[in-house]
């Protein structure tokens, strides 16, 4: 998923200084997109990735002289040539990459705790990076979460125009890059907190499931009726684990419309009392594991909406429970990156 979520975790876990190095603008293409970023500590640990181990070392040494003058500094890499004669080692990836390395003083690890305390939360935060040059601190930065708070010592600075712009609702659900506000250049960035995955059942089938995606960077809720299956012995790469019949465990989990929900409990009834739990709830993706036919008979129905993904998973022939986990990955990212199917109100 987004290399933020382990630079984060790597800045928290660590007493070390370090650097943060972020890929602020894209030519062509890349391995990665705006906003991919790494983090190293002043010991050379590193977390999150920018490329596919192509630029990693040069960014590690360039790392050292930002840590030991404390000043930011931009650099760029043409991945165009395909040869070693310029920058690269023959990558070929045909685009030019900009990349801004800023040093993590003690005010700045505060603040992006404060970014990783709102994603845990649920919550997503708006950043606005004031690219002034080199220089360095916090005095450049604005975060905005999703609930309203804003820290950085950027806030008291701000001018009636680019509060409003920062304030607006397509600047806030747009992409990450380099804008110009107000006649000051900005590199603008959205993170999201992981999105959770509730996985309805605890057969043995869901294990490679909840790990699969665990390791695609989803937060899994696993919840069934039977307390031998759903616990943290039979499914230890799940987050949570909620045990009870879906007529109390739904209204626990607070479902919102960016939750993924997936139906497996093999248990016909009890699918039926699911589903019929879950039609209105506002979510991202829904996906039921069996034929068309059998959820066509859960949902007694004819036609199944085209919001429901069923069969659940791309169609790759998959067979077993470790391919039937890829398949529904790969159709849980499309979904994640692409958008959800509409969803309208049927009788």
């Amino acid at each position: 998923m987004e290399s933020y979520h382990a630079v984060l975790e790597a800045i928290a876990s660590s007493h070390e200084q370090g650097v943060l190095a972020t890929i602020i603008h894209i030519d062509g293409s890349a391995y990665q997109k705006e906003g991919a970023c790494m983090w190293i500590s002043e010991s050379g640990r590193t977390a999150g990735l920018l490329s596919g181990g192509c630029l990693e070392e040069t960014i590690a040494i360039q790392a050292k002289d930002v840590l030991q003058h404390q000043q930011a500094h931009m650099t760029t890499f043409d991945m165009r040539q395909e040869d070693d004669s310029s920058w690269g080692q023959g990558a070929g990836c045909n685009g030019i990459i900009q990349v801004l390395l800023e040093p993590v003083t003690a005010e700045m690890r505060a603040d992006w705790l404060a970014v990783k305390a709102c994603l845990d939360r649920g919550e997503h935060v708006l950043l606005a990076r004031k690219l002034d040059g080199e220089t360095s601190g916090r005095e450049n930065f604005f975060f905005c979460s999703e609930s309203g708070r804003r820290f950085g010592g950027f806030c008291g600075e701000m001018t009636p125009k680019l509060r409003s712009l920062l304030d607006s609702a397509p600047l806030f659900q747009g992409k990450n890059g380099i804008c110009i506000i107000d006649g000051v250049q900005f590199y603008i960035q959205h993170y999201w907190p992981k999105p959770r995955l509730v996985i309805f059942g605890a057969n043995p089938d869901a294990k490679p499931l909840v790990s699969f995606a665990k390791q695609a960077g989803f937060f899994i809720v696993v919840t069934d009726w039977r307390p031998a299956l759903c616990s943290k012995e039979h499914l230890p790469d799940a987050d949570e684990w909620v045990v009870g019949f879906p007529s109390k465990t739904v209204p626990q989990l607070g479902l919102n419309k960016r939750d993924f929900v997936i139906i497996m409990t093999h248990h016909f009834q009890r699918d039926q009392e699911i589903i019929a739990l879950l039609r209105d709830q506002p979510l991202f993706y829904l996906g039921v594991l069996g034929p068309k036919r059998r959820t066509a008979r859960l949902l007694s129905a004819s036609e199944i909406p085209s919001w429901i993904h069923s069969p659940v998973g791309l169609a790759i022939g998959a067979r077993g429970p470790e391919e039937i986990a890829i398949s529904i990955i790969a159709e849980m990212i499309s979904v994640l990156r692409n958008g959800p199917a509409s969803k309208k109100k049927t009788t």
